[in-house]
């Protein structure tokens, strides 16, 4: 029995020897900077060295695994070796080393990539940096979900804005200003040399600035994201909860108006629009939508009010000349409709000369509508035509034959 011993005993020995040199081969490799061999040393003896209940050997081995991985740009392997190592005080404090330049090239990697458009792999990669060390770096899962969105992968985006939210991130940064007695320029200083500046003469109005809160434009986000992926529950109650946080941002409130009006809630949408105005009056737009929304709804006397108060706050916008037309426009179907149905009797030719005046009114109070818009744009194919037939049909031959030359000029 002795002797069974004594022999287990030196086999055991031998094993942890050949797992000592097997390592120091390797590590012998990495430090002459042959990364492939060093690598192929730790995969040829993966099994002998990872089963060890030696943890020093262990650590030594999942560090070194770390470091070759890192410089092999391996990143996911490097984090995943790196963490390992976590009894050897020493091997420790390497691996924490390693950590920190890891991160260092995640970032550096991640920026390249965005510059390259790769925006899924650089938002990776910035979520494992991030994943590093929570509280260090939580700048990068914020920019890691505007990749994700700039790569078109919401769920991803959505995941890491949920997180972003969970938190209650806010991404404030504190900028320092001071102003140059000499020259009166103000310039943005670090928080080291703002500490100076305050005790210089040569230095006046020091000041420090906040800035904006980026939590709001996280829940929009969510909002929206959900919005795209076809969760408009889910999108409701994002905004919603987002409005809370920050009730006057016309942003938020024309994203929840747009959720609803794909909805085909236009009651609500339109309510919407109008609390958005309250905050933004001289918003043409916004009145442009209105108008849309009201001629949706039947309401032509509101629809013309909100284009005629989106051309008088921007007179470009064609679309509003256009649409106020169609507006005045569509009382003709139903004149044309009574002109139609009359008989030859003297008391329908009668009615029908009425109707075919209250027709040419109708025309007659689009023609100075259209006549705007072409001083603005002549080459406005719509306004144009519209305008030619109108012309035709009131008789206005002058007219017609200009709108006709114009018509030519731009086909």
């Amino acid at each position: 029995m002795k002797q069974l011993f004594t022999l287990f005993l030196g086999l055991v020995l031998s094993a942890g020897f050949a797992q000592k040199k097997e390592l120091k081969q390797a590590q012998k490799l990495f430090k002459a900077s042959k990364l492939t061999e060093a690598s192929a040393s730790l995969q040829a003896n993966q099994a002998v060295i990872e089963g060890t209940d030696d943890a020093k050997i262990k650590d030594q081995y999942h560090l070194l695994k770390g470091q070759i991985a890192r410089l092999q740009e391996e990143y996911q392997l490097s984090y995943d070796n790196l963490i390992l190592v976590n009894t050897n005080a020493t091997a420790k404090g390497l691996a924490a080393s390693e950590l920190a330049l890891l991160t260092s090239d995640l970032v550096n990697t991640a920026i390249k990539q965005s510059e390259e458009k790769a925006f899924l792999a650089s938002s990776k990669n910035l979520f494992l940096a991030y994943t590093i060390d929570n509280d260090a770096n939580i700048d990068y899962l914020y920019y890691a979900a505007t990749n994700a969105v700039n790569a078109d992968d919401y769920p991803l985006a959505l995941e890491y804005y949920l997180k972003l939210k969970e938190i209650n991130y806010s991404g404030i940064v504190t900028k320092y200003f001071v102003t140059e007695v000499a020259t009166g320029e103000e310039r943005e200083v670090s928080s080291a040399e703002y500490a100076i500046y305050q005790k210089s003469k040569a230095y006046t109005n020091q000041r420090e600035e906040d800035t904006p809160s980026k939590y709001p434009e996280i829940v929009k986000n969510i909002a929206l994201i959900y919005n795209t992926l076809g969760q408009k529950e889910n999108a409701i109650a994002a905004v919603q909860d987002a409005r809370k946080a920050n009730p006057g941002d016309v942003g938020l409130i024309l994203t929840e108006a747009n959720i609803y009006i794909e909805l085909d809630e236009k009651e609500r949408y339109q309510d919407l629009i109008i609390e958005a105005l309250a905050e933004d009056p001289n918003n043409a737009v916004l009145y442009f939508n209105l108008g849309v929304v009201s001629s949706d709804l039947g309401d032509s006397v509101k629809s013309r009010e909100f284009y005629e108060k989106a051309i008088s706050l921007d007179e470009s916008m064609s679309n509003a000349y256009l649409n106020l037309v169609a507006v005045i426009l569509k009382d003709e179907a139903a004149i044309v409709e009574q002109m139609n149905s009359l008989t030859n009797s003297r008391a329908d030719n009668i009615k029908y000369d009425k109707l075919k005046e209250q027709r040419e009114a109708i025309y007659i109070e689009c023609v100075p509508i259209l006549k705007d818009l072409i001083a603005l744009d002549d080459s406005n194919l719509d306004a144009v035509k519209t305008l030619k037939n109108i012309y035709g049909t009131i008789g206005d031959n002058e007219g017609f034959k200009a709108m006709k030359a114009l018509e030519e000029k731009h086909q």
